[in-house]
Parts: structure tokens; sequence; C-alpha cells
């Protein structure tokens, strides 16, 4: 998927509605100090194994804060999504492989894989990860995401993925490269 991008510009934020950025001010062992930090939603990611493929099912999309880095901006993920809704960590999880993968799985075939802080220099968010395994008897839809969002969902056989991990040509997160690592501890040791 080729995204072509104009007129960038950073503004100040008026109303933001996922973040807000604050200096938090403290005492650390007689010493005041300070720290610009940003508050922002907890998320889920799910690792999803297409076992008739013999693949991960990943997404890949614009991010502007990697365009500012790196002038193209497009990375590859995990299917994910932010916790800003009261439904359980899992039941989120559920509905972020629907709408940006396309695959119903049941909530109960959802395995934890770990939770873990992001960000940590700045925000410390939390995401929790899982792992669904899906097959073709489990697709409802070609995913893409909902409203706006513009998710190429794409698929990388196993056979490939170690080699993606180090790829530094391929803007990734450091949770896609964990995901995979576990999978290859734990599910194909």
């Amino acid at each position: 998927m080729k995204s072509e991008i104009t007129h960038f510009r950073l503004e100040p934020l008026a109303d933001p509605q996922f973040i807000s950025a604050s200096l938090a001010c403290y005492e650390q062992n007689g010493i005041t100090k300070d720290w610009e930090v940003v508050e922002a939603h907890d998320s889920v990611a799910i690792l999803i194994y297409h076992k008739e493929h013999d693949s991960f099912v990943l997404v890949k999309q614009f991010r502007p804060a990697v365009y500012l880095n790196n002038q193209d901006g497009m990375t590859v993920e995990l299917c994910a999504g932010l916790v800003d809704k009261e439904l359980t960590l899992a039941q989120i999880a559920k509905e972020e492989i629907e709408e940006e993968c396309g695959f119903d799985v049941p909530v109960e075939n959802l395995i934890p894989i770990t939770s873990f802080y992001t960000s940590v220099g700045f925000a410390g968010s939390r995401q929790a990860m899982y792992y669904a395994e899906v097959d073709e008897t489990m697709r409802v839809s070609d995913g893409g995401g909902i409203d706006t969002e513009l998710i190429e969902v794409l698929t990388l056989p196993v056979s490939e993925a170690k080699a993606f991990i180090y790829d530094e040509t391929i803007a990734k997160t450091p949770g896609l490269m964990f995901a995979f690592m576990w999978y290859f501890d734990k599910i194909r040791n």
C-alpha cells in the first residue's frame, strides 16, 4: 500500500482526544526535578497466526510520529488497539482482530502472552499482548480498519519472521519483535 502524504505540519494540541501532555514535578532523593510526560491510553496487541498459510497476519499503516523520523511513516505492526471503552482487554482484542484483520476470533481462543509498559521515557502506557490462531473459516471481512483508518493487512510467512526482526529497513514496533521471539520460544520451540 502506497500512502501519499502531503501538507504535513505540526500544530499545538487544542483539544486532545487521546493524550495529554504535562510537566511532572517531583522530588527524588531531596532533589527537585521535572520531566515532560504524556498521559495516554493503555492498549492491546495480538500476534495472529494463520494456520492454513503458516504465516503471521500483520497490519501496515501510516504513523505520523514515525514520519517525523523517516519521511515515510509506514510501519508494520501487530494488530492492536486502544483500551478506550468499558470492555475486558480480551474483548477489545477480539474487536480489533475483526476490525483490522477481518477475522472473528472467540474471546476464549485468545491466549494471554504478557503485558508490559511502552514509551517509558515519556508515556508509560501499558500494553496487554495476546496470541490467536485463525483460519479462513473465521474470516468475516477483508479487514482494513474502521471509519477513516487506512490499514493494509499483510501476511508474513513464519519462515521469514526471524529475518524480518532484524531488517532495519522496515519500521516496526518492539512489541512485534518480542511477539515473534515468544512464538519461537513457546509455540515452535
